[in-house]
């Protein structure tokens, strides 16, 4: 007998890349310019056209196979084998080629995302002020 396999859930994958890349569901919405509804239910979804996928690839930072290959068990090797590794098997390759002291200033990305996060207020309060012209100019007319 021959034994079928599930296929890969997409929508968990990029649920569980944009969780681990520090990325909330209303960004990512804002980025593909849908509601953040629509992208809940895009990370329910088993299946995601290819087009839609490479949007979501670049707005993670990930490349498309990255998303389709992702495995929460290669996540935590990585984890497991960079950290505390003591052993002197293959694994500490891996290790060793890992860069423990970050090439960026943690203050320059820190006002980075506090940049972003005004960015995206911002927006949030013009788009709350058009409603409530809107609701005014309905009320009155």
């Amino acid at each position: 007998m021959e034994k079928t396999t599930k296929p890969a859930h997409i929508g968990r994958k990029i649920s569980r890349i944009r969780e681990l890349r520090g990325i909330k569901q209303e960004h990512l919405a804002m980025e593909l310019g849908i509601s953040q509804q629509s992208v809940s239910r895009m990370e329910s979804t088993e299946i995601i056209e290819e087009e839609l996928l490479e949007k979501i690839a670049k707005i993670l930072g990930v490349p498309v196979e990255g998303i389709k290959n992702f495995s929460e068990e290669a996540v935590f090797n990585v984890i497991s084998n960079t950290y505390n590794n003591n052993s002197n098997d293959s694994s500490t390759l891996i290790a060793s080629s890992i860069n423990y002291y970050p090439t960026f200033n943690p203050l320059d990305k820190l006002m980075e995302v506090v940049e972003e996060n005004k960015i995206l207020y911002e927006r949030l309060l013009k788009s709350e002020q058009e409603k409530a012209e809107l609701l005014k100019q309905s009320l009155k007319g």
